[in-house]
Order: structure tokens, then sequence, then C-alpha cells
């Protein structure tokens, strides 16, 4: 009889445990999964509404809000902007994915020279133009689905990761845009 108070304890503890083992296992399967998955077994509607299709994690690095990627994609036909310190930090490149052709030719216009400047510190960055190759930027027409590139001369290292910018080319202006670290890791 004086065993019969911890039977429930022990059930209780077992049970809590069993709970937390699948409950953990659940979490990480759900963090394996690609990002924009849609899991069809759930049964709330609460968490079911979470799992609306995501933006990949690099728009919302680069870009500063969901809204404003919806914006670039919406009116300029581009999505997936980035903006990376290459070449040891002595360049910046922008990159960007085309989703509607027609609306995106602004970007590719050889007659716009293009331009990135830091928002604090005001420092004006330009493509850079070598002598047989020309301007470090893609410039043939845009075709959905397609990825194009510029490079703006960082010399300086004026402009730095994490560092909010804004890229105007021609019309188009994309304003707080944040640069990204070197995927290689270096140290200067």
């Amino acid at each position: 009889m004086i065993n019969q108070p911890f039977v429930p304890i022990r059930m209780l503890l077992a049970r809590f445990l069993a709970g937390s083992i699948v409950f953990l296992s659940a979490l990480a399967v759900r963090a394996v999964e690609p990002p924009g998955q849609v899991d069809h077994t759930v049964s709330s509607p609460m968490a079911s509404a979470k799992l609306v299709s995501a933006r990949p994690p690099s728009v919302t690095q680069t870009v500063s809000s969901e809204r404003a990627a919806m914006v670039y994609s919406r009116i300029w036909g581009v999505d997936d902007l980035r903006l990376r310190e290459t070449a040891s930090g002595s360049m910046i490149r922008f990159s960007y994915r085309v989703v509607d052709a027609t609306k995106a030719k602004v970007l590719n216009n050889k007659k716009f020279s293009p331009t990135l400047t830091d928002q604090t510190s005001g420092a004006r960055l330009e493509v850079p133009v070598m002598e047989k190759v020309g301007q470090l930027r893609q410039t043939a027409t845009p075709e959905n689905g397609r990825e194009y590139w510029m490079v703006f001369s960082n010399r300086s290292h004026i402009v730095k990761p994490g560092n909010r910018v804004t890229v105007v080319i021609g019309t188009f202006r994309a304003q707080g845009l944040v640069v990204e670290a070197s995927t290689l890791s270096h140290t200067r």
C-alpha cells in the first residue's frame, strides 16, 4: 500500500518521457524537411497555417522583409536578390533571378550605370569596366528563371557584411538590402 501512490507518478513520468521522445523526433523530422514543403498530416488548423510556402533563407537575409521581396517580384520581375562580398571583400556581387523578363529589362539595360550606395557612410560603389572584358555585369536580354549578376568594386573595403545598402539601376531602386558575408571563411 505504501508503494501505490508512486505507481501513478511513475506512470505519469513514463508517459511524459514517451510523449517528449515522440515530440522531439517529430520536431527533428520537420527540421530536415525542405522549406516550403507542406505537411499534409497536420490536424491542427493553427499548425497548418504556419506551413504555408516559405521563401528561401537567402531572400530574408538580403531583402529586409517578405513584403519588399514581393514588391521586387511584382513590380520589377525579379526575386532571390543577393548581395555578397567576394574576392576577399574587394568586390560586392549583386545577383537576382528573373521571374518576369519584360519587367526585368531595366536591370540588364547597358545604357544604365548601376550604383551601390552604403546607407550609413554614403559611400558609392560602381561596376568596374575592364579593358578587354567591359563592365563586370550581364547585359543579355533577360529570360524567365535565369539568374543574373553584376559586381561592384569595393577596393577600400568600405562596404562590409551586415551593412545596409541601396542598389540603383536606371529606374530600379532596391533600398535596405543587407550585404552577406562570403560563404568561404577567411580572416583579414
